[in-house]
Order: C-alpha cells, then sequence, then structure tokens
C-alpha cells in the first residue's frame, strides 16, 4: 500500500471541517481556552444556517460546463466510481449508491447513443481497512440487472483519480489510442471534473468532460438554509477538493493546478 494513499486518508480524518472543529472545541474545553471555544462555537452556528460549502464548490462546478452537443463519434467512455456504497451493497444483497449517484444514471442512455464506444468503469475500493469492497463490483451487478454488463470493461484495482487514469489504460487493448482526436467522455462530479481532467491529461488522455452531480447553488442573501447535517457535508467536499487539487499537483499527479476547459494535449506528447 503506498504511503501517498495512506497519507492522504490519515490527513483527511483530522483536515475534515467537521472532525476538525469538534477535536478543537474538545481542546478549547479541556484547556479552558473560552476564546477559542466561542470561535468554534460560532463557527458551528454559522454553517448550521449557511452554505459556506457553496463557496467553494460553486468555482468548481462552473469550470467544465456539460456539452452543449455530444459529438456524433467519440473514443470511448470513461466513468469514475464513487457513487456506489460497497460495503452496504455486500450487506444488503443488492446494489446501494450514494449522492453521487448521478455517476451511474448516464450509464444506460450513454450506452444505447454510444454503441460502438468501449465504455469503461474504473473503481476499486478508498477504503483502507476495508479494500474488499470495490465499487465496480457494485456497478457490474447493478448493470446486470438490467442486461448491460457485456458492453461494459470492469477497473476494480484503483483506490484514488490517480489510479483511474492509469489502471483504466491497464484494461484497455495495447493498440489504444488515449489521445484519439475524437476524445473520451470523462463522466464525474461536477466538483471533482478538475482534478480528473488535469490527472488524466497527465496521462496522455484526450478527454471530453461530462460532468454531473452538482451541489451547489448560487450564493447570496437568500442561501441561508437550516441544515447543519447537509452544510457540513457540503463544505467538507469542498474543502477536500481544493485540498486534493494542491496535493496532486505538489506531487507531480497532475501538471495544472487547476486545469481550464482549453484542451491542450501536446504538452504531453
Amino acid at each position: 500500500m503506498d504511503l501517498f494513499f495512506l497519507l492522504s486518508k490519515g490527513f483527511w480524518v483530522l483536515a475534515n471541517p467537521g472532525n476538525l472543529l469538534i477535536l478543537i472545541l474538545v481542546l478549547a474545553l479541556f484547556k479552558g481556552w473560552r476564546t477559542l471555544s466561542s470561535i468554534v462555537a460560532f463557527c458551528l452556528l454559522f454553517i448550521t444556517f449557511y452554505p459556506a460549502g457553496d463557496l467553494l464548490l460553486q468555482p468548481l462546478e462552473k469550470r467544465f460546463s456539460q456539452p452543449v452537443t455530444l459529438p456524433e463519434e467519440i473514443a470511448g467512455i470513461i466513468v469514475l466510481g464513487g457513487a456506489e456504497e460497497a460495503e452496504l451493497s455486500s450487506i444488503w444483497q443488492q446494489p446501494q449508491f450514494n449522492m453521487a449517484a448521478e455517476r451511474d444514471m448516464v450509464i444506460p442512455p450513454l450506452l444505447q447513443r454510444y454503441a460502438d464506444a468501449p465504455v469503461i468503469l474504473t473503481g476499486g475500493s478508498g477504503l483502507v481497512l476495508k479494500p474488499e469492497f470495490r465499487g465496480a463490483d457494485v456497478q457490474q451487478s447493478w448493470l446486470q440487472q438490467q442486461q448491460l454488463d457485456d458492453r461494459v470493461i470492469f477497473e476494480r484495482d484503483s483506490r484514488n483519480t490517480f489510479e483511474n487514469a492509469i489502471y483504466s489504460q491497464g484494461v484497455l487493448p495495447p493498440e489504444t489510442d488515449f489521445a484519439d482526436p475524437r476524445g473520451w467522455l470523462l463522466v464525474t462530479s461536477a466538483f471533482h471534473m478538475p482534478r480528473s481532467v488535469g490527472i488524466f491529461r497527465g496521462q496522455g488522455w484526450n478527454v471530453i468532460p461530462y460532468p454531473v452531480d452538482y451541489y451547489s447553488r448560487p450564493v447570496g442573501l437568500n442561501s441561508w438554509r437550516a441544515d447543519l447535517g447537509r452544510n457540513l457535508y457540503e463544505l467538507s467536499i469542498g474543502v477536500r477538493e481544493w485540498i486534493g487539487l494542491g496535493a496532486y499537483y505538489l506531487t507531480d499527479k497532475t501538471d495544472e493546478l487547476f486545469p481550464s476547459a482549453t484542451l491542450d494535449i501536446s504538452q504531453n506528447e
């Protein structure tokens, strides 16, 4: 198990906004630091009523728009895992999905539209302690129920987006042109698209962003809502993604800190 994977998981346990605020609050109460505990309490109160995550998610989700019209021909389709609840699926013996289910919902219509294009569903396990539960297995079970699994290549060993890009190349024939001018349709959550595009471009893929699964709303005076659970969840998504963009750039897993919609595959040649 590589060091980057372990460090990223361990770091996020502490950096997750909910965990971090609670840890600081406990420490402040234990030490008797009233000012710090008041600041944390105010932060929690603010997050309870204001979706602060929208401030982070809006630029991510607006970075790449869905294609106005899909091209007539494409090189293939790549769907990133992350929408599947693999452990729950195993427990209840039926496919279970989370709030990112839109990633998988677009598969049937895309299969119908591009009958001859190869389709890769890439997603292993991002769990350190339970690596046996893999997203691609859930996707395969779900598509089997619809008799669509025979058209799809399932990549089940990747644990993060960087490995998605690498291992997806490994399940395709050696003669496959990843830089095919027609482009590979890349499907993932809108907030995750900038990092995904940067990583796939860095590995020589010519991708066409197809973002789904949006969370943010326009930021303004009408944004207030009393929902601590949802607000904190979306804030965590935004914080994690911006940290991921920086970490992947600093570790040379992508050549672009915040990839743009302008595609230039010449840098990978």
